[in-house]
């Protein structure tokens, strides 16, 4: 399937490993120009150096929880590209705690990182898709949007948020031909999986294997997901042939998410 992508220039945030890397390759794959942001700048030097045999890249050092380096990353794309098509918002998840253990400084910094990044990078990006008439932005959040988890009190009540200002978005910016869709990753193979099985093999008295193999038995894949099948389904939102697609939080689960609608 031709996606019509080649020349279109996107926007990844966070994209020097995990998930944000798929799809800047996905993206890359489908002839797109890539701007990639990351905090590491080691790791970040390697993903463009991994995307670009792909494609034309840009990477950019940038923490998304600091408006200025958002800011910096815009203009530098510009300088380099021209102009925006695709945005991809991605973050690292917000600190894993319950309720009651959590502080106001840590809400605060999960708004900060999880939700205002996105707001403030969307709002940059709008006004160039408006006086072109076409944009995609795609928000990759969690699966905890649908179905809360206790350890990740904040990434459920946000994410669960980024769920409505997708539908909002897409609701003000279709009439610009801007669709805007997220992602509802599931248990996919990265850093943060392997963060929250650390916490969680140990608040249930288990081993790290068996916890693995648990967590993987109530997948009805029975399996986790891999970076690149969340940055194949993004790069399709991202394209021409999902033109009439917008409002949307697409699980990409495994089935994980046990509600119909």
């Amino acid at each position: 399937m031709n996606l019509e992508l080649k020349n279109r220039v996107a926007m990844v945030a966070a994209a020097s490993k995990g998930i944000g890397k798929a799809c800047a390759l996905a993206l890359a794959a489908e002839g797109c120009k890539v701007s990639i942001c990351a905090r590491n700048l080691l790791e970040l030097e390697e993903a463009r150096a991994e995307i670009a045999v792909r494609g034309d890249v840009l990477a950019v050092p940038a923490d998304v929880s600091i408006p200025a380096d958002l800011a910096h990353w815009q203009i530098r794309t510009l300088e380099r590209f021209g102009h925006v098509d695709i945005l991809v918002t991605n973050t690292g998840g917000p600190p894993v705690a319950r309720f009651m253990d959590l502080t106001d400084e840590q809400w605060h910094s999960g708004v900060e990182s999880t939700l205002m990044n996105v707001v403030r990078l969307s709002r940059l990006v709008i006004p160039g898709m408006q006086d072109r008439k076409w944009g995609r932005i795609v928000h990759l959040t969690s699966m905890v949007a649908k179905q809360p988890v206790d350890e990740l009190t904040i990434s459920s009540t946000l994410r669960s948020g980024l769920s409505g200002l997708t539908k909002t978005m897409a609701n003000q910016l279709g009439k610009d031909n801007i669709t805007v869709n997220a992602v509802l990753m599931g248990f996919c193979l990265t850093d943060r999986l392997t963060h929250l099985a650390e916490v969680r093999h140990q608040e249930q008295g288990i081993t790290l294997e068996a916890y693995y193999e648990k967590a993987a038995a109530d997948v009805p894949l029975r399996r986790f997901g891999q970076p690149r099948e969340v940055g194949e389904v993004v790069a399709f939102l991202a394209s021409e042939r999902a033109s009439y697609v917008t409002g949307v939080s697409l699980p990409i689960d495994g089935g994980v998410i046990r509600a119909s609608l």
